[in-house]
């Protein structure tokens, strides 16, 4: 039986140069958003991983090469028309003070309203929808800013989920958080992609959870892409030590089959006493 072939990336970066003032921080950056997929961009502080990200989300305007959605470029297509089709979810964002969960999830419906056009059915329908999703539905009348951190991030979620977009990036959107939190809304976008097909691109710092949960992995230094792939084909000890100069061993848990980065032991530096004992048996 032939296989059904693979959906072309609706989202691309073809030789990306991006810069602050006089630094470079994208070298020539090729990247295609795997479709109905977590991918998960990885690298050291410093190695472009935000930037290109900000970039593919039309947030930074490249000075070389360009950024196709739908086959079109992103920094030539109308701002709304290009929010309608992808959500994007910024590191730390902030609501104003006062703002209820609801009001900040159906935030998430402007793309889609007009002064002359509005469908306040199919808004309160996409909000109810968004919020259920996140199980943020009980406090929908708190104030944002009274929320944990955890609930606040699903809210924002929620926001992002209302616009009702098939794209998604979010920049490091578990920073912060307790680890449980963490593995909640990693399980939480992993559905999003993989029950609902759902695009979905990340940035995380958290390289055994990175590995746990993302189908496709980019490791990214210095600005360029190094390697990129499964976790089983990129996750491995040559590629850590290479990306993030890290001494580890790559295993696979048992239960889950997942694998999991243990860093190396480093010996211990010798305590001044024992320092003077080896000198006197010497």
């Amino acid at each position: 039986m032939p296989s059904t072939p693979a959906t072309p990336p609706r989202l691309t970066g073809e030789a990306l140069r991006v810069g602050y003032e006089s630094q470079r921080v994208l070298d020539g950056v090729d990247l295609a958003v795997a479709e109905g997929k977590l991918t998960v961009l990885l690298g050291p502080n410093g190695s472009g991983k935000s930037t290109l990200l900000k970039t593919l989300a039309r947030t930074l305007a490249p000075s070389a090469g360009r950024v196709c959605l739908d086959g079109k470029d992103i920094h030539r297509s109308n701002t709304r028309e290009v929010a309608q089709r992808l959500g994007i979810l910024p590191q730390g964002p902030s609501a104003p003070e006062g703002l209820t969960v609801r009001q900040l999830v159906s935030m998430g419906r402007f793309p889609h309203q007009r002064l002359w056009r509005q469908d306040a059915e199919q808004d309160a329908r996409a909000i109810r929808a968004a919020m259920a999703y996140t199980d943020v539905a009980d406090f929908a009348d708190r104030s944002v800013d009274a929320l944990s951190g955890g609930q606040r991030q699903r809210c924002w979620i929620a926001m992002v989920l209302a616009q009702e977009t098939d794209l998604v990036l979010l920049d490091e959107p578990t920073t912060y958080l307790d680890l449980k939190v963490q593995v909640d809304l990693l399980e939480l976008l992993a559905r999003l992609a993989h029950e609902h097909g759902r695009t979905l691109l990340l940035v995380l710092h958290d390289l055994n959870l990175a590995a746990a949960y993302a189908d496709q992995l980019v490791m990214m230094r210095d600005g360029r892409i190094l390697h990129r792939g499964t976790p089983d084909e990129v996750f491995t000890a040559a590629n850590l030590k290479a990306v993030f100069d890290l001494d580890a061993n790559v295993i696979h848990d048992p239960h889950s089959g997942r694998q999991v980065c243990v860093p190396t032991s480093v010996p211990r530096a010798a305590t001044l006493p024992q320092v003077v004992a080896a000198q006197m048996s010497a």
